[in-house]
């Protein structure tokens, strides 16, 4: 019989808490409860919130928001008060942003992690989640297009790290930073084209 208690055991364990964590359809489930209808039919189809804004619920937009970076920041924090090991914590951390990614329930079709991962740093490290939210608050603000404001937050973070003295999150990171640009790789396209639509746009 297999011991549960090995490390290899537990790194699985706490993968599988981030991954399920990671996957609550938070957009999903607002907009149905809300009455906006089926997320993946209205804009963009993606699940997250600035597809939710393209309802014209800001309300639904700001709890989605905040949803999706709770799930994060939960998967992070129940490894670093639970797990034996600061490996099953990176690897909660992952399984969470993947689980977003590839929810198991919407058949592996969900969002692109932005809310997620702003949600992970804070709680692993909250200056660097902070100076991650600061990257993509002004550059939605001042820029008004929320890829980019992502790009740029996951892109500095791993930067960011270094120099805080948190070097050994830095891979962490990066794989964090290239799962969502992989996942933005439509908007990067449409960014060097000009053709990414603002935030608030309908389609």
């Amino acid at each position: 019989m297999p011991d549960i208690s090995s490390p290899v055991a537990m790194l699985l364990l706490w993968g599988a808490i981030g991954y399920l964590l990671g996957s609550i359809p938070t957009g999903v489930i607002l907009a149905r409860v809300m009455g906006l209808g089926d997320l993946r039919t209205i804009g963009s189809g993606n699940i997250g919130a600035t597809n939710v804004l393209r309802t014209g619920n800001k309300r639904a937009a700001a709890l989605t928001l905040l949803g999706d970076a709770l799930k994060g920041a939960i998967a992070v924090l129940l490894a670093s008060a639970f797990a034996s090991s600061y490996d099953a914590v990176q690897l909660a951390a992952l399984a969470a942003l993947i689980g977003h990614c590839f929810p198991v329930w919407l058949g592996f079709r969900g969002g692109k992690g932005v809310a997620t991962f702003l949600g992970i740093m804070l709680a692993l490290v909250p200056l660097a989640g902070l100076i991650a939210c600061a990257i993509w608050g002004l550059t939605a603000k001042f820029g008004k297009i929320s890829s980019l404001a992502a790009l740029l937050a996951a892109g500095w973070t791993p930067i960011v790290l270094v120099l805080i003295g948190r070097g050994d999150l830095f891979a962490l990171a990066t794989v964090l930073a290239i799962l969502i640009y992989l996942r933005h790789w439509a908007n990067i396209a449409r960014l060097r084209k000009g053709t990414e639509p603002k935030i608030g746009a309908k389609s």
